[in-house]
């Protein structure tokens, strides 16, 4: 590769997190929980329809947390971790496009497609995420993976924003109702996916040795390389402090995302409220996540984490005193111009820690911490409200999340990391 590895196959990584995105913003945040529960699961009382959900996600979640870890090493000892991103992509996109195919109260067959296409969305993260390494060298990290998340962020917004116009006027796409739209919806995601996904294979070259191994070979030294990483963790102070940190803050991070909307819809504030909201975080994440590379590049990656989360704790304690859709607006814009620079940063910096030649299974162990997010910071806000009574003051326990997962960061330090590795 050229002095910068190749910008087109930086530009070729990055345009992965466009084509992926939509899923994450239509399917996932948007309209497969809505859609479930008003259609698919029609028939069932609310809180039924809720526990289904609650299960394929956890289903998912656990395929993810048991295969991630392993999958990148396999991947990492084969030097092939383009061919499994293809593949677990091609398995979430035929997944997502089965979701048009399925009828009124077929609840338990769309559950099924959900559930799979989730977990290859996310195994799919472990493989593009260790191909950073691939693309970029450890000074251009920070503003190649922001590239990434901006470009998913403006993505994942311009579909749904066609996507919810599709559901809004749908006779002026020539649909004859809000149903067919969702429908057509899922569709679209699996054909944006497709397309846009293209460059990352034909743009991004991975980088072989001559004696690469067989598929079983792989897998065996894989299983092997797991373990020893497992335990190698442990001993890598730098990685397992920042893993630690990265769980508690992002958990955080998912916490808000989730309990923003829940908030809202207590408040009193309806769909179309929360949909704008959701589109404000998507457009205004874009340029905020490429500005947050730029800021790490001239002044430094933990310093612009730390601000990313002082913003994020600050909006944890303004949630407290929220009551107008106007102040509804403002957090979700606050939220997508840190929301974005937190993820990337998070990414890049744990790219710096680890040792050569480990990407994918050191990714998957980090995307499995990922997975894990989101259990603390609702079950902070359980207790605190049943202790309570206040759903106002349960929100202000996740700044417990931020403060700790900030200081833990305080002790990491990426100059020990790979030495160490």
């Amino acid at each position: 590769m050229s002095e910068s590895r190749d910008r087109r196959a930086q530009f070729g990584w990055a345009f992965y997190d466009w084509a992926n995105s939509a899923f994450a913003t239509t399917v996932v945040a948007g309209f497969f929980p809505i859609f479930f529960k008003s259609y698919w699961s029609s028939g069932h009382p609310a809180e039924t329809s809720t526990l289904q959900l609650g299960v394929g996600s956890a289903l998912a979640s656990l395929v993810v947390l048991v295969l991630a870890p392993l999958l990148g090493a396999v991947a990492d000892r084969s030097r092939r971790k383009k061919p499994w991103l293809a593949l677990a992509t091609g398995i979430s996109v035929a997944a997502t496009a089965g979701l048009f195919f399925v009828g009124e109260g077929q609840w338990l067959f769309a559950l099924t497609l959900f559930v799979i296409a989730s977990a290859a969305f996310f195994l799919a993260m472990v493989f593009y995420d260790s191909l950073i390494v691939d693309v970029a060298t450890p000074a251009d990290y920070d503003r190649v993976s922001a590239l990434g998340y901006g470009l998913g962020y403006l993505g994942g917004g311009l579909l749904l924003a066609v996507n919810v116009a599709m559901t809004l006027w749908p006779e002026m796409f020539g649909l004859a109702d809000r149903a067919a739209a969702v429908r057509w919806s899922f569709l679209s995601v699996a054909v944006w996916w497709a397309l846009f996904a293209l460059p990352v294979f034909l743009w991004v070259k991975e980088e072989r040795e001559a004696d690469t191994p067989s598929a079983g070979q792989a897998m065996r030294e894989g299983v092997s390389e797991l373990r020893r990483t497992a335990r190698r963790i442990f001993d890598e102070k730098p990685v397992l402090t920042f893993l630690i940190a990265y769980w508690l803050y992002i958990d955080g991070v998912h916490t808000i995302i989730r309990m923003a909307v829940d908030f809202g819809l207590n408040l009193g504030f309806g769909e179309t409220s929360l949909i704008t909201a959701l589109l404000l975080v998507q457009f205004i994440g874009f340029p905020a996540a490429v500005a947050f590379g730029w800021l790490a590049s001239r002044w430094d990656t933990k310093k612009a984490i730390y601000l990313g989360l002082a913003v994020y704790a600050a909006v944890t304690a303004w949630g407290y005193f929220l009551a107008h859709e106007w102040q509804f607006y403002v957090m979700a814009m606050v939220i997508g111009l840190v929301q974005g620079g937190v993820q990337s940063l998070s990414r890049s910096y744990f790219a710096r820690l680890i040792p050569e030649g480990r990407a994918g299974e050191y990714f998957g162990i980090y995307n499995m911490m990922g997975k894990f997010a989101a259990v603390i910071g609702p079950l902070l806000v359980g207790v605190t409200a049943a202790a309570t009574g206040s759903a106002r003051l349960s929100i202000l326990s996740v700044l417990i999340l931020f403060v700790a997962g900030g200081w833990l960061l305080t002790r990491v330090d990426a100059s020990q990391a790979r030495d160490a590795g």
